[in-house]
């Protein structure tokens, strides 16, 4: 991920020498000098399926440079972290790693528009851990249009207080519920996640 194709925007961490073999600042991750790759097990945190990058600049897209998109937040500082593989699919083994490094390196909030599974004693922890450090936790709510004070839907239904669900609503602020296009095969995090709410 070289330095010339990143927005001003990306975070690089200063105590890390790119492509050196070594771990400079002693954290435990080799040339983590971009963020980490937890699916890889590498310092090369590029989005494989896109979906990262289109969250990404949902938040920070710079305007007023006509490329016809724009985030809504031009001064955000954004970590790469990945631990989703190429396909859309990951371990739970391997978010908790993600959130515990950007606990580590002093993230102020992670965006978290993924989701499944059950309840998980070692996810709630890493996440109260980045609580414990006033760190927020975005969450997507889920694709399913539930209610999910009912029927719980993981990481966004955890009892934790840095943890903000968010939902998806159409032109009507009515709930909005992600349907697969006819004929093409979904992403495989569609039905579990979004990150747009009006």
């Amino acid at each position: 991920m070289p330095s010339a194709f990143l927005p001003p925007q990306y975070r690089t961490n200063p105590g890390e020498i790119a492509d050196n073999g070594i771990d400079d600042d002693g954290n435990g991750y080799v040339d983590d000098v971009y963020g980490y790759d937890f699916a890889y097990g590498d310092s090369d945190p590029f989005d494989g399926d896109s979906h990262g990058t289109h969250v990404a600049g949902t938040i920070a897209a710079n305007g007023d440079n006509g490329q016809g998109v724009v985030g809504v937040n031009w001064d955000a500082d954004l970590m790469a972290l990945k631990f989703l593989d190429d396909s859309g699919y990951g371990s739970l083994f391997n978010a908790i790693l993600a959130i515990e490094y950007a606990t580590m390196m002093g993230a102020d909030l992670t965006n978290n528009s993924w989701g499944g599974g059950g309840f998980s004693q070692g996810l709630y922890d890493a996440i109260a851990a980045a609580c414990a450090t006033d760190s927020l936790f975005i969450a997507a709510a889920g694709n399913s249009n539930n209610n999910n004070d009912v029927s719980a839907s993981y990481p966004s239904s955890y009892d934790l207080d840095n943890i903000i669900a968010v939902a998806s609503t159409d032109h009507i602020k009515k709930m909005f519920h992600l349907q697969p296009l006819p004929n093409i095969s979904p992403s495989p995090h569609l039905p579990i996640s979004f990150d747009l709410t009006s």
